[in-house]
């Protein structure tokens, strides 16, 4: 089991990531948590209550990813430190999105027509966005291409697959 959160002002959302009796890959979203303060304490007792309610042990955890703050990757009272204390397994990635997203945005203060083009998606999501009859078209395309794509053969029917899916808006990192 892997364990990543995310935050969102004072805010932690938290997810599982692991590998199912079938070997499939699953994540879950498990919950969201207030954190008066970003302490690698206060996160760790967050943690521990997340686990005891769902009745979860740190034992079982062989991963966790975060971003690289360091009240959370510190090596002696990090939030990564205080995980490894009660799971010598629970090994630290620092968060794949966050990264990338950190390369594209350096990417983009750099090049022109990067930063050129994501300022044409924000303009493009404020256009579409601003509007519910807009949205409602794009909406009901995607719905008849989905449609004639499973009528083709194309796409695959099952649990999770052909969302309706909307774009969130740019910005430095997720977090933003």
């Amino acid at each position: 089991m892997n364990l990543q959160m995310f935050q969102i002002k004072n805010k932690w959302q938290w997810f599982f990531r692991f590998v199912d009796k079938d070997g499939i890959v699953k994540e879950r979203f498990v919950g969201i948590s207030h954190v008066k303060e970003t302490s690698s304490l206060s996160l760790k007792n967050a943690i521990d209550s997340l686990f005891a309610k769902h009745g979860l042990s740190l034992k079982k955890v062989r991963g966790q990813g975060y971003d690289g703050a360091s009240n959370i990757k510190g090596e002696f009272n990090g939030l990564r430190s205080l995980i490894l204390k009660e799971s010598s397994s629970a090994y630290y990635v620092h968060c794949f999105p966050h990264q990338l997203q950190l390369v594209v945005m350096a990417v983009a203060k750099k090049h022109f027509e990067v930063g050129d083009f994501f300022d044409m998606i924000f303009v493009l999501l404020n256009v579409v966005g601003a509007s519910c009859k807009r949205k409602d078209m794009i909406r009901e395309s995607y719905r008849k291409k989905v449609k004639e794509g499973i009528c083709n053969g194309e796409l695959n029917t099952g649990t999770g697959l052909n969302q309706e899916l909307s774009l969130q808006r740019p910005a430095n990192t997720r977090w933003g």
